[in-house]
């Protein structure tokens, strides 16, 4: 096994049990957990939480909210948020790798890596938007709880909370108490984890906490043209933070985060091609995306980088609450982040350097944020505020391909499964004679040798650049009508200044894509740009009044002066708000009915020119709404220990934004209509005082209504998704044995919103006429076993994920889908370890 480096760790986890889950006949998101009652100690307890705002009991928060303690994630074994999002009806979270991310809520995605693109699903960090997809999937660590709050959230949660909100509460620094706490894990493929945590008061009104964790793992995919296996793991995460408490008025957090990401590649798997030796053809492997793959970076790409991933996500906050009387408060969040990443990846998936691309994405954000509150226990409690946002960010795709290998690609001459050796690929008679095929004839005898001969190794890149400065000015008020009945109303006014930038080169002419440009020319034209095409060195010749050929691309086309950036500035400015009635029917039971308009901005779509040497293109996409109606109730029953809640919802889209693919380029448009409805539910029952057991449940229909893409689903939503788990105690060997079984499972999923239909891909370089891109219902099984001394403050565990190894994918199509060669990236397999933590 690799040696593990080590790093000061771990997570302080406060609260006590929170679980959630499904009661039939009810559904919606829940929160549970905190102090625990000693008269009653079969109770479930309640979470309190701050998604209004203010302290409340979930219970009486009229939203669909799950929310969950750090206790209760240590519990369930949570470190990442596609973990997290196993235990919350409605959401779901694709980890493709820490840089890729897919965010749904309710059906709806947010994971795009353009820099010009607003999300739909925000991630907070203590109310800190961190939603640009490349910089959002953080780990999971030191956390006071999790809020998920679903539905149109933008008054309470404000930027990109457009379908909803995930807020982390981390574990802030604590001037009352010396505290600290140690952890490590270890298992197959390599595992170790190590964390650690220490709260040390300075004074009394000055405290300082840190906590770390580092975690690796080898890869499960062996990839046998050598090197680490693909889709390891390799994450560290620190966290410095500081309060001061002057007086009993006045509360300041500092918090800086910072975390680095360096896992191996993502194991793209082709459909079409096994692994093979390059040399002699021979398979050494075969299609499943669960065995072996063939994948290389290609030739000296991006300096010789390996494939992999860098990604260093660093952001600093500082929380000031200041309280003038019971009444009045202030609230004040600053704060300063910066995400880089660069992830090389080999998208055509078997073993031929054909393709090879990276993503180097860079985003600097600052936000402000005032917000006065009002609650005198009398009729009206509201609060007010006003935001700014600022964010510079920018997003480099570099590319490289070898024209020869595809040629044979694009003329069908590739073998299937295995692909002729290198020396048939590149050998020029052959090519010449794909040539002549490519074009109909046009290119022949010389004039295709030629060409053949100057065909090589050619990379491109292009970029899209996205500023934003945006204020807000909100409002939520509430209304205790009687005792019983309130009424909420919260509106947002946001303004937006923006600008979109593009930029595409080549590093010199593609002879493929002049060849395939030509082709679309008068017959003389296309005879003279073939036969200069078939000039010795044309690849390398400089445009001139003697060689008037353009700097051709194949993907992307360069912009004016081979890499000139195009801009356009817009401005966008739209309402977002929500009326919520709530009606107590007894302390511990609650209705309520909402209805809440969401909003995502227009957006100027970048991309490069259609014919070199040209400016960049914009194409405006309008905002995007949705309207929101949605009826739950809360509960708890059967004296405290059954809590059960559930939510039905139903969603109209307007202007739905989606991303499709141009060449190898993806671009957002719009897709018209859309419409959603379903029904969430989750329920926790204290059965007996050593069982527990937590269900969830979620139903989402999630359907286009409109143009080409009319019935299909959304991508990455499933219809149904479940779990249940149960948490059991036995008092044994002067300790407590915990075991805790816990099953989730899901429906069938499509990765792509054209569902992966033929005849919605005729834009893809090569069409795919294959629909394989998606995965079948299947359920995964995880085991923990817990044992804590009752005359110790140390804890020994084990586990196990997937104990049944089930096999899936996780994600299907991506890059190469646009080649009509979709690539498939198989699920996490069984994984097994030990767990060992000692605290004061």
């Amino acid at each position: 096994m690799r040696a593990i480096r080590t790093t000061l760790l771990m997570t302080a986890v406060s609260g006590l049990a929170l679980c959630a889950g499904l009661a039939a006949g009810m559904g919606a998101g829940v929160a549970h957990a905190a102090e625990p009652d000693a008269t009653a100690p079969e109770q479930v307890e309640a979470l309190i939480v701050t998604a209004q705002k203010r302290e409340q009991r979930a219970l009486d928060v009229p939203i669909a909210l799950t929310a969950y303690s750090g206790a209760m994630l240590d519990r369930l074994g949570v470190q990442e948020f596609d973990k997290l999002s196993a235990f919350v009806p409605g959401f779901q979270v694709q980890n493709q790798s820490p840089n890729n991310p897919g965010f749904v809520m309710r059906g709806i995605t947010s994971d795009s890596g353009e820099a010009t693109v607003e999300p739909r699903v925000s991630v907070f960090q203590d109310g800190v938007s961190i939603s640009k997809s490349r910089g959002s999937y953080v780990e999971l660590f030191d956390v006071q709880r999790i809020e998920v709050a679903k539905g149109p959230q933008s008054t309470l949660f404000g930027r990109g909370a457009m379908i909803g909100a995930v807020n982390i509460i981390q574990n802030k620094a604590d001037v009352h108490a010396l505290d600290w706490r140690v952890g490590a894990e270890l298992g197959d493929h390599g595992y170790g984890l190590f964390e650690g945590m220490a709260n040390v008061p300075l004074s009394d009104t000055f405290a300082v906490r840190f906590a770390g964790r580092y975690k690796e793992r080898d890869g499960a995919i062996e990839n046998v043209l050598g090197g680490r296996n693909l889709g390891s793991t390799d994450t560290g995460a620190a966290r410095l933070s500081f309060r001061w408490t002057p007086t009993d008025k006045l509360d300041a957090d500092l918090i800086l985060n910072y975390e680095a990401d360096h896992p191996t590649g993502t194991s793209f798997k082709s459909n079409a091609f096994n692994p093979t030796n390059t040399a002699t053809g021979q398979a050494l492997g075969d299609r499943d995306p669960n065995s072996p793959a063939g994948l290389s970076s290609g030739y000296g790409f991006e300096g010789g980088a390996p494939l992999g991933l860098k990604r260093f996500v660093q952001g600093a906050t500082a929380l000031v609450d200041y309280r003038f009387n019971d009444a009045w408060s202030l609230s004040s969040i600053t704060a300063a982040r910066h995400f880089a990443s660069d992830e090389v990846f080999d998208p055509d998936g078997f073993s031929l350097p054909m393709f090879v691309f990276a993503e180097d994405a860079r985003g600097t954000q600052y936000s402000q944020e005032l917000r006065l509150n009002h609650d005198n226990g009398g009729k009206i409690s509201w609060f007010g505020g006003v935001s700014y946002f600022d964010e510079d960010a920018r997003t480099r795709v570099p590319l490289q391909f070898d024209e020869r290998y595809a040629l044979a690609l694009l003329t069908g001459q590739l073998s299937k499964p295995n692909p002729q050796p290198t020396a048939v690929l590149t050998n020029t008679t052959f090519l010449a004679a794909l040539v002549t095929g490519l074009t109909g004839g046009a290119a022949s005898g010389p004039t295709a040798q030629g060409i053949a001969n100057n065909l090589g190794v050619h990379t491109e890149q292009f970029t899209n650049y996205g500023t934003t400065k945006s204020w807000d000015v909100y409002g939520d008020a509430t209304w205790h009508v009687t005792d019983r009945f309130e009424l909420s109303a919260g509106l947002r006014y946001t303004n937006d200044d923006k600008s979109s930038g593009i930029a595409s080169r080549v590093s010199q002419r593609s002879i493929l894509g002049g060849t395939i440009g030509a082709l679309s020319q008068p017959a003389a034209t296309r005879q003279a740009i073939l036969g200069a095409l078939a000039v010795p060195g044309a690849a390398n010749i400089p445009t001139s009044a003697g060689y008037p050929i353009p700097m051709f691309g194949l993907f992307a086309q360069p912009t004016t002066g081979n890499g000139q950036i195009s801009t356009q500035d817009f401005t966008d400015d739209g309402l977002t708000w929500r009326l919520v009635g709530r009606y107590e029917i007894t302390p511990e039971a609650s209705l309520y009915a909402s209805y809440a308009r969401g909003r995502r901005p227009k957006v100027l779509s970048s991309a490069a020119p259609a014919a070199p040497m040209s400016p960049g293109k914009f194409t405006p996409v309008s905002a995007e709404t949705v309207d929101s109606y949605e009826a739950g109730a809360k509960s708890r029953l059967l004296g405290g220990a059954l809590y059960v809640e559930g939510a039905v919802y139903y969603y109209t889209y307007d202007n739905f934004q989606t991303s499709v693919q141009e060449g190898a380029q993806i671009i957002t448009t719009n897709a018209g209509k859309a419409e959603s409805y379903g029904f969430e539910g989750q329920a926790t029952w204290q059965a007996a005082s050593f069982a527990e057991v937590f269900a969830t449940y979620g139903y989402n229909h999630g359907r286009f209504k409109a143009g080409i893409r009319d019935g299909n689903r959304f991508r990455l939503s499933p219809d149904n998704k479940v779990s249940l788990g149960t948490s059991l105690h036995a008092d044994l060997l002067n300790g407590r044995f915990t075991f805790t079984p816990i099953y989730a499972w899901q429906s069938k999923v499509f990765f792509d919103d054209d569902n992966d239909i033929p005849a919605l891909q005729k834009n893809n370089l090569i069409p795919d006429l294959v629909q394989d891109e998606f995965q079948k219902s299947y359920g995964l099984l995880d085991l923990r076993l817990q044992y804590q001394p009752s005359f110790a403050h140390w804890t020994v565990g084990a586990f196990v994920t997937n104990a049944t190894d089930e096999k899936y994918v996780k994600d299907a199509g991506n890059t190469g889908d646009g080649f009509g060669i979709p690539t498939f990236i198989a699920g996490n397999p069984r994984y097994y370890g030990v767990t060992f933590s000692l605290r004061r």
